[in-house]
This record gives C-alpha cells, structure tokens and sequence, in this order.
C-alpha cells in the first residue's frame, strides 16, 4: 500500500535540494506526485519550496480541481497533469528554474549533443517548448509535442520541468541538465568543445539501446545524430536556433568495426561502474 505521508515527505525533501541548489528562488517552483488514478499530491502557491512540511501540500484531481490541503494548490499544476494524462507511467514532475538551462531557454539555444557519455546515455535531446504565460492551460499545453520523447523540457523564458516514477527521479534529469549546461558555457569560455566522431555517438546509441533506453534518434534515417534534428522541426515556431554552438556534420554512415565494438564495450562499464557507485 502506498505510503502517502512518506511521498509527501519526500516532496518536501526535493524541495529543500531544489532551494538550496539555487534552482529556485523565493516561492518558484512546484513538485507534484500521482498517488492513484484520479489523486494528485502538489506542492501550494506562494511558499519557498526550501520549507516545506507535510502538511502544507495540497491534493487535487486529474482536472486540476483541489480536493485536499489548507494552503491553496499551485497555479502551474496543469503543466504537471498534461504530462501525467500522456504519460500514464510517470508518477512525479518537478519545475523549477535551474539558472544555467534556463539560460538556455531564455537565448533560444539548442543544447549541444555528443559531448558527454553520462548526458547522451540518460538524457538525450532535450525540446525546448514555446513560451506561454504560466499556470494558464495554453502554457499546459506547449510541452505536448515533446513529452513523450523526453524526460526533461526546457521552457523558453521560463524553466525546466522534468518527470520520472518517482519524485527523486523526475528530479534528477533537471540536475544532470543544469550541471550539464554550466559546463558547456564553462567550455565555451574556454574556447573550443570537441564532439564525439560520428562512431563514438553511434557507439553511445547502441549502448542506449542495450540498457533498454529509448531514444528518438534511433528511428531517424539520416546519420547527422549530433545536430539536434529531433526536435527541428519545431524550431520556427518557438525561435530557437543554434548561434552560440554550432554541433559537428558527419555526411556519410559508417558501418560497426571491432574498435566500435571496444569503444562500446568501454562506455558501458564506465557506466554501469557509475551506476553502481551511486546505490
């Protein structure tokens, strides 16, 4: 049976990692948790989610409608149930407004692919949706187009809202995305990124797929995996466009070798070592 008072505990828990990370400031931000079909634990408006208690968060329905909870329920929790009606498997979504992928959202860039292992492995592309005024259902709706390919999307001028089957989970895509953003303008400042050859990326899809993670790219006919055409098409209508990192174009497919087949090797118990080191 599940243990309600310990998912909310657990909610205020990342709430508290979310402040003191500085992903949030003042009141920003919301955590919500699917209890059951029609139940949804959600974090109130207008309290800093760094001081959070059980009994503070609110309970609402699959239409947004509270049902429980002295603190009136956050405004932004359409954006949670939108994610949850299309997502059936995901049980817990965090928003917040991580300072260097919102940065990101706010220059309309692409985040750059194939330049770390652990990013390519559990992350992937991540969408970019189009601005709308937030809490409104239009605003709700803009990660429709993304949310079945990505675990994480960055809302232009706004933030990140990320997903999983736990609260810990949904949580830490929007950590790896952040860390990962602040190192490529730390990179950038540096003067030079260095992508992965085209083996190296494909070597880092097969891996994905032998961990059982999907990834959209592996449907995709073309071989340029490292230039951000999973999400392309819907770069006119949100203004996003690479300027400040310009991904390498490999032109010709290239055939799995032996050292392809070492690299692969390589990668995967470098992750699996990773993994393991953070039971």
């Amino acid at each position: 049976m599940l243990n309600v008072h310990k998912i909310k505990q657990e909610i205020c828990d990342i709430g508290r990692r979310i402040y003191n990370k500085g992903f949030v400031a003042a009141n920003d931000g919301n955590i919500s948790y699917r209890v059951d079909e029609n139940r949804v634990i959600c974090t109130p408006t207008l309290i800093s989610k760094g001081f959070m208690k059980p009994e503070d968060l609110c309970t609402v329905d699959m239409e947004g409608n509270q049902t429980d909870g002295r603190r009136k329920r956050t405004s932004e929790v359409m954006l949670h149930l939108a994610i949850m009606k299309e997502r059936s498997e995901v049980k817990s979504v965090v928003h917040c407004h991580p300072p260097y992928a919102t940065a990101f959202g706010i220059a309309r860039e692409p985040i750059p692919q194939c330049v770390i292992p652990e990013v390519e492995i559990f992350i992937g592309e991540v969408p970019i949706a189009k601005y709308a005024i937030p809490g409104s259902q239009e605003f709700a709706d803009t990660i429709l187009p993304f949310v079945r390919k990505s675990n994480v999307i960055i809302l232009a001028n706004h933030g990140t809202v990320s997903f999983g089957e736990t609260v810990e989970r949904a949580y830490w895509w929007t950590e790896i995305l952040d860390a990962y953003c602040r190192i490529l303008m730390l990179t950038k400042d540096l003067g030079n990124v260095n992508y992965f050859t085209e083996p190296e990326a494909k070597a880092l899809l097969e891996l994905k797929g032998k961990l059982g993670i999907p990834d959209p790219r592996s449907e995709m006919q073309n071989c340029d995996i490292c230039a951000n055409d999973v999400f392309r098409e819907s770069w006119r209508e949100t203004g996003v466009a690479p300027k400040a990192f310009q991904p390498p174009s490999y032109k010709s497919c290239t055939t799995a070798t032996d050292d392809q087949e070492t690299l692969i090797q390589a990668i995967t118990d470098r992750v699996m070592a990773s993994l393991n080191n953070g039971r």
